[in-house]
């Protein structure tokens, strides 16, 4: 089915255009990224096609049956309302006979419950209340009654989340998922869950995102705005880098040929004589084009920094018996460790666990209950952090800078300008007197960041780095912190970017437990993996013979065949499908009855959301290997 056609939309703000006449049809099931640098449009793009905003030229067409639902980076709330109520607006029955059941579980009212649950099974809203239950649960999103104006900026996100999720659920029809950046404040399992519902859902997706592990999972094909066109590559992210490096080596060429023809024509000009023929005024007439072609920049301006930086002492920083709680939460229990020259570390561990309260403690701004902390003279702490840029009042980007100093000084013995340190963070001459409120999310966040660098520290402490971020930067500022010769800690939920910058991880795990592991974010996560599993149900029966080599050739020739573990699998997958599937017949009507206690229904309640996953799950197996008995 036909979603979306888009001919020749133009947006500028003021004299910039975002983007120039471009076109693109979206089709029911595609799955497409967007990327391009900050400011380049991005958000724009997304808000026209959700018809919160217009552009100046063009025709957008969306099919009636086509809903379109908008996940934005700040998302719209009635602040004076609580969660329950901003998530289940809809006046719709199914929708009111949930939310008044998830009303009366909060409340633990006998009566309510009761009354809900007749509704509920009168509307046969079991299903959807599971899904419901679900989302949430996955989301951390427990307080129902909590008024929206309280909530931080991480817990807004998520609302935000749940609340787009559960919209396009009871749409049931044909949706178009429009989603910017929805992974930031989410952590590692929220995001892979994440990755799973939306690969399961029937859901047409446009999303901006900076995850490129969340990229590849979700989306077949990616979009990039550049130079106020648009250019559609198919595959994943590693295809597009290809096929994008591709595009610009033949661009590169073509402004060189257009350069030599350039001077020719230059020449034959500055010749002519004043009188125009018909055949000479053409001739000029293409010189302005070639002469436009040839003065086009060869190739992407890049963000690199050889920065001096002050050199580290002997001494970095050293924690010994370090407490900190707050009320009856335990965040360190008598933590010890001495930083060394150079360390890379990631931090990682669910919200909510301490991840900041600890890296605030490192600098000093806030205090431990006990213990000691030491810090090196000569460390110079950088720290990039969530709550962004913080400005007394409004300025313009070249004042802000210049306010902390008017060079940075260079490995080479040179130095920069404030002026020539803000190009090479992408600012152009007319971005840089632009006023910071007038400036995109991603741009302020590299503001941020350039602000942090030219302090030029050498122990740089990132909370979020990649929130708002464009793939571009991000790349560049991969490749800078490889070469950077100090400390680093990083707490981030990109697992792409943890795992090309660190050597270990501080693991917080809740209740004062910090686990050193010694690997990237990826290897943790197996690991993670593996222990979960042996914790459930260690498999038996399965050994592993030779070398830890020869272990996934074995699994390589199976993926083509089933075997007998296989065969015996898919004959169980049956029985129990059906199995769960009258225990779920058999509580729908059990909840049907009025008289039962609350304890029971609540039990009740929580089984059938249970058996709805649990029959998910084997159902996904059941058709894979029935794709694999096919063979």
């Amino acid at each position: 089915m036909h979603y979306v056609s888009v001919e020749g939309l133009t947006k500028s703000y003021g004299i910039q255009p975002l983007f120039e006449n471009i076109s693109f049809h979206i089709e029911e099931g595609d799955k497409i990224a967007i990327i391009a640098r900050n400011g380049y449009g991005k958000s724009t793009l997304l808000r026209i096609l959700a018809g919160t905003e217009t552009a100046d030229e063009g025709k957008v067409w969306i099919s009636k049956d086509v809903t379109v639902a908008l996940f934005e980076q700040d998302p719209v709330f009635e602040e004076n309302l609580s969660i329950l109520e901003n998530i289940f607006h809809h006046a719709h029955p199914v929708i009111n006979a949930i939310a008044l059941y998830e009303a009366a579980c909060d409340d633990n009212d006998p009566d309510k419950m009761n009354t809900a649950i007749m509704l509920m099974d009168e509307l046969g809203a079991w299903d959807f209340d599971s899904k419901v239950k679900q989302i949430l649960g996955k989301l951390n999103i427990h307080q129902l009654h909590q008024v929206v104006s309280t909530l931080s900026g991480g817990q807004r996100k998520r609302v935000a989340l749940a609340k787009t999720l559960i919209d396009i659920g009871f749409e049931h029809k044909h949706v178009l998922l429009i989603m910017d950046e929805p992974t930031n404040h989410l952590d590692v399992e929220m995001v892979e869950w994440l990755e799973n519902y939306l690969n399961q859902e029937k859901v047409t997706l446009l999303m901006v995102t900076h995850d490129r592990y969340f990229l590849d999972a979700v989306c077949n094909e990616i979009w990039e705005l550049d130079k106020n066109d648009l250019f559609v590559y198919k595959g994943d992210y590693e295809n597009y880098m290809e096929k994008k490096s591709a595009r610009i080596e033949s661009e590169s060429a073509s402004i060189d040929k257009a350069r030599n023809l350039y001077r020719k024509e230059l020449e034959w000009m500055r010749k002519q004589p004043r009188a125009r023929t018909t055949k000479s005024k053409s001739r000029q007439d293409n010189f302005y084009k070639v002469a436009a072609k040839a003065n086009q920049p060869q190739q992407e301006q890049q963000l690199e920094l050889q920065m001096k930086m002050n050199r580290l002492g002997g001494k970095v920083v050293e924690l010994k018996k370090v407490y900190k709680k707050f009320d009856e939460q335990i965040i360190l229990k008598g933590f010890d460790y001495t930083f060394k020259k150079g360390e890379r570390i990631g931090i990682a561990g669910k919200n909510g666990v301490g991840k900041s309260t600890f890296i605030n403690i490192i600098q000093g701004t806030e205090k431990a209950d006990s213990g000691k902390i030491n810090i090196g003279d000569t460390v110079i702490f950088g720290n990039y952090a969530q709550q962004g840029l913080v400005i007394k009042e409004d300025c313009r980007v070249i004042e802000f800078v210049k306010n902390i100093a008017e060079h940075f000084p260079l490995a080479n013995g040179g130095s920069l300008s404030a002026v020539q340190f803000l190009q090479l963070f992408l600012f152009d001459p007319d971005k840089q007197y632009t006023y910071i409120s007038k400036l995109s999310g991603g741009e302020k966040r590299r503001l941020h960041l350039l602000s942090i660098l030219f302090r030029n520290p050498n122990f740089l402490i990132l909370d979020e780095p990649t929130n708002d971020l464009d793939l571009p930067t991000l790349g560049v500022l991969e490749n800078f912190l490889n070469d950077f010769p100090g400390c680093i800690l990083i707490v981030s939920h990109d697992r792409y970017f943890m795992d090309r910058l660190v050597d270990h991880l501080f693991v917080f795990e809740g209740d004062g437990i910090i686990k050193d592991f010694p690997g990237n974010y990826s290897q943790y996560r197996i690991w993670q993996k593996e222990q979960e599993e042996k914790a459930v149900a260690p498999s038996p029966g399965i050994t592993l013979n030779g070398s830890a080599g020869t272990a996934p050739q074995h699994n390589e020739k199976k993926k083509n065949r089933m075997g007998f573990k296989e065969k015996r699998e898919f004959e169980l997958l049956g029985q129990e499908i059906e199995d769960l599937s009258k225990e779920k017949e058999n509580i729908t009507q059990q909840l049907s009855d009025g008289n039962l206690p609350f304890s029971t229904l609540n039990n009740l309640s929580e089984r059938i959301t249970a058996i709805n996953s649990l029959l998910e799950e084997k159902e996904f197996r059941w058709l894979e290997l029935s794709e694999l008995a096919e063979q």
